[in-house]
């Protein structure tokens, strides 16, 4: 497995960069989010698998998908089992030639982070991003949260990340969107008590759909399943919608699932970002600065 900062290689002597492509196919994987290593590592490599056969250049798994989001269960794993189901991973993106943004907890010298893995088609992670925004008891034991925003590129695409509670927090995606972000994934694990799951549900979507806002695609993959203890659920819908907030293809509530959609690319002009960037006039410099900010810290790996 290789681990590259996430910034391009040099172009050689007389190459060009091909143009970016009109559209993009992207699936989103639902899985259970409390299940162990092993189940979490074949169902990934039987979805990755899907995804290919089913013409998708993206794959996109839940928050945590790999070691599972049960933290009773996390906190006893070794290390090394985690590194190795990452490298497993990593070998199904390049023998499926298929772009894989893949979840897990890493252990560090001061608790975990909760990452999300950019794997390109050769098997090599070009970009991590540790959730910065904690949720839940149990996340704010065991975890802290990272210091960057998510800025990367899939075929000359640019694209962002947020994990579950960040799209809580719309500067997360809206400053990559100004850089120019189109996409934003989003793996997630709603999990929560019944009653929670249930509102979520009712109220809406466990997550709301950010083009409303942005004017870029929104990729969800979510969770589902229960707690071994029966005492938490998750609430499904994972989702793809378009930048006017339509959605593209939705999952269920209860069962895991891949929903798969064809991204117009033209769609996600960011004209509402590109607005915010302008007006009111007193925040533009404000808003450059940041921006400089997020490019210096893009590439560094979460630490």
């Amino acid at each position: 497995m290789g681990v590259a900062s996430g910034a391009a290689h040099p172009k050689k002597s007389g190459m060009t960069t091909p143009p970016a492509p009109a559209s993009l196919q992207v699936s989103c994987v639902q899985l259970h989010w409390a299940r162990s290593l092993e189940y979490n590592v074949s169902r990934t490599l039987h979805f990755i698998e899907a995804a290919a056969a089913a013409g998708s250049r993206v794959v996109l798994f839940p928050e945590a998908g790999l070691t599972s989001y049960y933290f009773p269960y996390v906190a006893g794993l070794d290390p090394a089992a985690v590194a190795a189901a990452l490298r497993q991973t990593c070998e199904a993106a390049r023998r499926h030639r298929i772009w894989v943004i893949a979840g897990s907890l890493r252990r560090t010298s001061d608790r975990h982070l909760n990452l999300a893995h950019v794997i390109n088609p050769e098997g090599t992670i070009v970009h991590e991003y540790a959730k910065v925004h904690m949720a839940g008891r149990d996340e704010r034991k065991y975890c802290r949260g990272g210091n960057k925003l998510a800025l990367f590129s899939i075929d000359g695409i640019l694209c962002t990340l947020v994990i579950c509670r960040d799209g809580r927090h719309p500067e997360l995606y809206r400053l990559p969107a100004m850089a120019g972000a189109q996409i934003l994934f989003h793996p997630s694990c709603s999990s929560d008590e019944i009653e929670a799951v249930c509102w979520k549900r009712t109220a809406g979507r466990a997550q709301l759909p950010v083009g409303p806002n942005s004017r870029i695609f929104h990729c969800v993959a979510n969770t589902i399943g229960e707690a071994p203890d029966g005492k938490q659920t998750s609430s499904g819908s994972s989702f793809i919608r378009e930048p006017g907030g339509i959605p593209l293809a939705e999952a269920g509530y209860y069962q895991e699932e891949m929903i798969t959609a064809v991204l117009d690319l033209s769609r996600a002009d960011r004209s509402y970002i590109n607005d915010s960037l302008r007006n009111p006039p007193f925040l533009a410099p404000y808003w450059q600065q940041m921006l400089a900010d997020l490019h210096a810290r893009k590439d560094e790996p979460p630490i």
